[in-house]
């Protein structure tokens, strides 16, 4: 996303899960945030679509912001709705799959 989208939404009241559409067969995402101490993202998901198991050099914070999401996080499965939140420990394994049409909000902290 450009810097100038990111400026757009300075000083404004935004409801985060209306920044990004949804996109038939694909995830879509939008930086809100970015800076040396970390990011914030938001992301959509058409259901079924997933970010396969990975691991980041950081601690994540997951929060749903629409529909149902299945979470991985050291082989543990956690089905996620709206509202909830998880953290990833940095460098602990996860993934993210769309159970519906979903939205989340990630944000990374660096250290």
């Amino acid at each position: 996303m450009a810097e100038k989208n990111r400026e757009d939404l300075l000083g404004k009241v935004i409801r985060l899960k209306d920044i990004v559409a949804y996109q038939e067969g694909t995830i879509a995402s939008r930086m809100v945030v970015v800076s040396k101490a970390g990011s914030i993202t938001v992301f959509s998901f058409d259901a079924g679509e997933e970010i396969s198991e990975h691991t980041a050099p950081y601690d994540a914070v997951v929060t749903i912001l629409e529909g149902m999401c299945e979470v991985t996080l050291h082989d543990t499965h956690y089905q996620m709705q709206e509202g909830e939140t998880i953290i990833f420990p940095a460098h602990a394994p996860h993934a993210v799959r769309a159970l519906t049409r979903c939205k989340m909000m990630l944000t990374m902290i660096r250290d």
